[in-house]
């Protein structure tokens, strides 16, 4: 399969790259990596959403024939605001970003959006892709919860999702992987467990913990990182083949090639 060229952050690719994408077997797919610009503890930078929802992307990008789209870098990240250098924006306006995104995608002959969100705290991506189904786009979000459990069971992470919910274990071995450069010495004292944490959306996350991390990455590794993003890799395919296939052919992919990803 060809995929999508990426440079850093950034994607490369030229208009020819995605025109030449277009002629092959399927409905063209765009991939939105989702961030946020929020606090990550001591050691882990405040693009830490941005970077880990990028990098899922690009390992998408290199197995599946995407266009691959550069990230939304600031999102909802109120709960957070009582730490310096967290900024955020209004789900409306998020809601209204995407929305725009998938119609100036359809637009341009686009007809499918995979949103990737590195962020928990965006609950309204979730609406955006609910409300898509008359709207000329076929979309889905990724990752969902069960795909975060499947990497994090093949990928050997010791936490649970439950505890591992901020700058912890999955997040620190992504980066560690992809960007080690980025990660303050001293993450491996850092863990914090709270798993109770009922009223977050009422009293902010500075009610549960005083360091902005919740989770251990002291068990983090940049081992960990490669196999929980080639595990989200491999589970993108059953999101490929549905937003991809012909939907005027009852689902049936575009083309008969054998060595075309599974479709459901």
């Amino acid at each position: 399969m060809s995929s999508a060229h990426t440079s850093g952050v950034l994607p490369s690719d030229t208009s020819q790259d995605v025109r030449t994408r277009a002629a092959g077997p399927y409905r063209q797919v765009a991939v939105l990596p989702v961030g946020s610009y929020e606090q990550h503890g001591p050691c882990l930078p405040l693009a830490t959403d941005t970077l880990v929802a990028c990098a899922i992307a690009r390992e998408i990008a290199a197995a599946y024939p995407v266009h691959l789209l550069p990230p939304v870098t600031i999102s909802c990240s109120h709960e957070h605001a009582a730490w310096p250098g967290t900024v955020s924006i209004s789900s409306v306006t998020l809601h209204a970003v995407v929305r725009d995104i998938a119609q100036s995608l359809r637009r341009s002959g686009v007809e499918a959006l995979v949103v990737v969100n590195g962020h928990g705290g965006n609950y309204v991506l979730g609406n955006v892709v609910q409300e898509s189904a008359d709207s000329g786009v076929r979309m889905a979000l990724f990752p969902a919860p069960e795909d975060w459990e499947a990497a994090r069971e093949r990928a050997g992470v010791r936490t649970s999702l439950l505890s591992d919910m901020h700058a912890g274990e999955i997040e620190t071995s992504i980066l560690l992987h992809c960007h080690p450069e980025l990660v303050r010495p001293g993450y491996e004292s850092t863990d914090f467990i709270a798993d109770d944490r009922r009223h977050l959306l009422t009293l902010g996350m500075s009610a549960y913990t005083e360091s902005g991390v919740i989770g251990r990455p002291s068990l983090a590794s940049a081992e960990k990182g490669k196999q929980l993003l080639a595990t989200l890799a491999d589970s993108f395919e059953t999101y490929f083949s549905l937003v991809a296939s012909d939907a005027s052919a009852g689902g049936a992919p575009k083309t008969s090639d054998p060595e075309a990803p599974h479709r459901l």
